[in-house]
């Protein structure tokens, strides 16, 4: 199971995502970043089954082709019109591409976006702060792993508010160290 969400506070976006590669019953990876910097203010979490067909890899490699072309795309309209894309138009282009894609070589991949613009009122519940939104994150991660019978081991949390897009937290599966059992 993939899990990415994300949530809006007072001048601020975040996306979490668990970090496991796992394919069948398999575990390959546990540290598998799954939310992407697209530019200094946007990211972009994504989740997808597998690849198939003749190379089988255990890891989301259509999300990885998808999310890394809108990021080079995002760069290339930067570069060329020396603005960046708004977080709207950014999700715009992600969706016109993602439909033509369905269309032409259908493939599973699902997708967050998140932004900070300047002159953009964000849709949230008012009043919420950073702290207020990493416990609602925190409160989320073990929701997710009480309720899945594979709970993920890990997940990245990233935000984005008016000083850019960056890694913010891990929040990692912790053991005890004597029986290498989950901790109570």
């Amino acid at each position: 199971m993939e899990c990415v969400f994300g949530l809006v506070g007072d001048g601020f976006a975040i996306i979490a995502s668990e970090t496991s590669a796992v394919h069948s019953i398999l575990v390959h990876k546990s540290y598998e970043d799954k939310v992407m910097i697209l530019d200094s203010h946007k990211l972009m979490g994504g989740s997808g089954e597998p690849e198939t067909g003749s190379f089988r890899s255990p890891f989301p490699l259509y999300t990885v082709h998808f999310t890394e072309y809108i990021q080079k795309n995002v760069a290339l309209y930067q570069f060329r019109n020396g603005i960046p894309l708004t977080t709207a138009a950014a999700a715009n282009f992600t969706r016109g591409e993602l439909a033509t894609a369905l269309r032409k070589n259908p493939y599973f991949v699902n997708i967050i976006l998140a932004g900070h613009d300047k002159d953009t009122e964000p849709h949230y519940h008012r009043g919420m702060s950073l702290e207020d939104a990493i416990n609602l994150v925190d409160m989320c991660i073990m929701e997710i792993r009480s309720r899945l019978v594979v709970a993920p081991p890990n997940f990245v949390i990233k935000i984005v508010d008016e000083k850019g897009a960056r890694e913010f937290a891990w929040r990692e599966f912790i053991k005890d160290a004597a029986t290498g059992l989950p901790a109570a």
